[in-house]
């Protein structure tokens, strides 16, 4: 792909598009500790909220149109960084005025639209990147090798579950509400936000859906929506999904995604189990660690821990590290090093609409009580310019 890039030995220019929480946890760190990433320009519709992260990282440029930081010469590379009915048009915009992107996830609330926009990107000859968080993940990096190099065998069971208790209290207010939602209908919710994440993990280790089944449910009826008042909603929101899988090469799966599931964050375990061996990532902040990796053989079958090299991780971090960061220093440095070195691409927009795919095939079940097969695009295919 060709894409713009800084002339040789220069640094990636970066704009960031949103300065919220996440921005400042994740995002900006990553960049800021990267010395190949040169962080150009920061968008906000709020100024102040702009300005006072310009600050705190050292940003050059202070925008509030994003159209006008797309003209901006010196931002090469966008990252999307905002809410969710947002991430498709800016990527879009991004795309169309030739720079790289990076969006946060889900890139669309349909796949049709998520391969539509890496089919743009394709036409483009732009890169893009998926921010799903999880993927770079010391430890599920290193069961993804596991598999690849053999060290599992064949795979017969995946388990994955992202749960944490984040809006258990229905007075913490739910985000991502669309306006003019029908709150009686049953909205899906944590498999859109935390199973995005979650079915792509899966996807990366084992490989395409070949047809699922998903129960969801409600368990908190009234809460508080961002955008609707102050006072609680009633609100059919989708709290929970259990979920089973079946895969082209198959193996099966269980998955579990829930904001009520009491415990700590982000609350991501991945356990795979195969002919030669079976691993478990736990992604749990506990204790200030925020993550563990265990093994176990045939011939070993009590789990043991797994130390990973200090050259697992990103430079300048340890598993004490908070995770936001942690992950997002690992991935920014992924993405920078892919546009700079013409390396191949990996959990790009076409990830995205896969796992996006997967999601829409899930509420389908569940809504017809029925299995559902995959693909359900069968004519879309991984753009040729991020095959291996």
């Amino acid at each position: 792909m060709s894409g713009p890039r800084p002339e040789p030995g220069q640094r990636l220019g970066v704009g960031v598009i949103g300065a919220h929480a996440w921005a400042e946890s994740a995002h900006l760190p990553g960049y800021h500790a990267y010395d190949r990433a040169r962080l150009v320009a920061i968008c906000d519709t709020v100024p102040e909220r702009a300005h006072a992260l310009a600050a705190k990282f050292g940003i050059e440029r202070v925008y509030t149109d994003h159209r006008e930081m797309l003209r901006d010469p010196d931002v090469q590379m966008v990252d999307v960084c905002t809410p969710t009915d947002t991430h498709l048009p800016l990527s879009l915009d991004a795309i169309r005025a030739g720079k790289h992107v990076l969006s946060e996830k889900p890139l669309a609330h349909d796949a049709a639209d998520a391969f539509m926009a890496a089919r743009e990107a394709e036409k483009a000859g732009v890169r893009t990147k998926l921010g799903f968080t999880f993927r770079y993940s010391p430890a599920i990096r290193q069961i993804h090798a596991w598999i690849k190099d053999g060290t599992l065998g064949e795979i017969y069971h995946v388990h994955g579950l992202e749960q944490n208790s984040q809006f258990l209290d229905p007075y913490y207010p739910l985000r991502q509400v669309t306006q003019g939602a029908d709150f009686s209908q049953l909205i899906p919710s944590s498999i859109v936000g935390y199973g995005s994440h979650l079915i792509d993990l899966v996807r990366w280790c084992v490989g395409e859906y070949a047809n699922v089944i998903g129960s969801m449910s409600n368990f908190v009826p009234e809460r508080v929506v961002r955008g609707y008042g102050e006072g609680l909603q009633r609100i059919r929101v989708e709290d929970g999904t259990v979920a089973l899988a079946e895969f082209a090469s198959g193996a099966q799966g269980m998955l579990q995604t829930s904001y009520i599931a009491v415990g700590n964050y982000p609350g991501v375990e991945l356990r795979v189990y195969g002919s030669k061996g079976a691993a478990v990532a736990r992604l749990v902040e506990e204790n200030g660690v925020a993550e563990t990796l265990r093994f176990a053989t045939p011939d070993q079958v009590e789990f043991r821990d797994v130390t990973l090299p200090e050259s697992a991780l990103p430079p300048g971090t340890t598993l004490n590290t908070p995770w936001p960061e942690l992950y997002y220093r690992n991935l920014v440095r992924h993405f920078v090093d892919e546009i700079l070195d013409d390396a191949p691409a990996e959990c790009t927009f076409y990830d995205g609409a896969k796992s996006q795919e997967a999601v829409n095939a899930i509420v389908q079940s569940y809504r017809e009580r029925r299995w559902v097969s995959l693909p359900l695009y069968p004519d879309e295919h991984q753009p040729e310019g991020e095959r291996a």
